[in-house]
């Protein structure tokens, strides 16, 4: 259905941790969703990490015809905000990761109607992925905006497909496919990550490869783990795969200054998001957000094997006996787009 649009905008302001790559696609599905519901104008957003510089044009990492024309008829995207619009005069809106209508209606609605231009910050309270019981409107919106309007602009797309390419060259001996591994050390070092009643939320090189000798994978399976550089941490993981390999090892020369020595991570972070979608299986050895967010972006086109590490007390053990709950229950938000 076709909505009348006003002529008021709406600016959103994209920020978020840099150390949590894939957050941007379900910012900007809570985006999408905010203008919708007050049939907004919604400015593309810059992309913004948390240290100062660390900053990004929308352009320069996603297709903007792409994101345009996918919204056609659902919300009108602008690619500037108005000239006479300074941003720091927009009113800030906090909004909660998978945002409801009834928080737009009673925390931005009225903020909105009185200003008539606001600013989206969003922010995680929890890792909320899950598909609710009952399908809301708001979940077609937020499916279309993260699964069929963002897709990488040409440079980074051929990029991505250069390096997944090369990686399955490298698993002939494994008819082409390759395991895809979120394992990045700074996160490891964290508190966070530490054993929490009983339960592990991260593994380390050595346990990922242990998990993947025991349900089955052999020495030459090619592993890709998100780490951009090769770190001396990562050799108990080469023992026992002696094919793994980072973006650095693998990347074309040519390519390299711009997408590993820029001055901002985001391409690192977005080809990791779309190299661990598209491989053939995926291991969050980490998790969180990411990890949910490539759950979905895989679940949307298929790609169901994503195997949770766990501590293996035996010598063997069955894959299929790891299968994520996203996948098993059927219970990430993708299945709401995606039956």
């Amino acid at each position: 259905m076709l909505v009348g649009f006003s002529n008021e905008r709406i600016h959103i302001k994209i920020s978020y941790q840099t150390s949590i790559p894939g957050n941007f696609c379900v910012q900007i599905s809570d985006a999408v969703v905010v203008a919708r519901y007050l049939r907004a104008t919604l400015v593309l957003p810059d992309i913004r990490g948390s240290k100062p510089g660390d900053k990004r044009n929308f352009e320069d990492v996603y297709d903007v015809e792409k994101f345009i024309t996918s919204l056609d008829g659902v919300v009108q995207v602008a690619k500037s905000q108005p000239a006479k619009l300074s941003a720091r005069n927009l009113a800030v809106v906090k909004v909660p990761n998978r945002v409801t209508e009834e928080y737009i209606a009673e925390n931005i609605e009225p903020v909105f109607r009185s200003k008539g231009n606001i600013r989206l910050a969003t922010y995680f309270p929890s890792v909320n992925m899950k598909k609710k019981k009952e399908k809301s409107k708001t979940d077609s919106i937020g499916c279309l905006a993260m699964f069929g309007a963002l897709e990488p602009q040409t440079e980074v797309r051929e990029v991505v497909d250069s390096l997944v390419n090369r990686l399955r060259t490298l698993s002939r001996k494994s008819n082409g496919q390759f395991v895809a591994v979120d394992l990045r050390l700074d996160i490891l070092e964290k508190k966070g990550c530490h054993k929490n009643s009983g339960s592990k939320s991260c593994y380390g090189p050595q346990d990922i490869a242990q998990f993947l000798r025991k349900i089955g994978y052999d020495k030459d399976t090619t592993v890709y783990v998100t780490e951009s550089k090769w770190d001396s941490s990562l050799d108990s993981l080469k023992d026992f795969f002696p094919k793994t390999y980072t973006k650095e090892s693998i990347m074309p020369m040519d390519k390299k200054d711009k997408f590993l020595a820029s001055e901002t991570s985001e391409y690192e972070k977005v080809i990791d998001y779309y190299i661990c979608s598209e491989s053939d299986v995926f291991v969050p050895a980490i998790s969180g957000l990411f990890y949910a967010n490539v759950a979905g972006k895989r679940i949307s086109t298929g790609k169901t094997q994503i195997l949770v590490p766990a501590s293996i007390p035996g010598s063997s053990a069955s894959s299929g006996d790891f299968i994520t709950h996203y996948v098993s229950k059927k219970n990430h938000f993708a299945y709401s787009c995606f039956c």
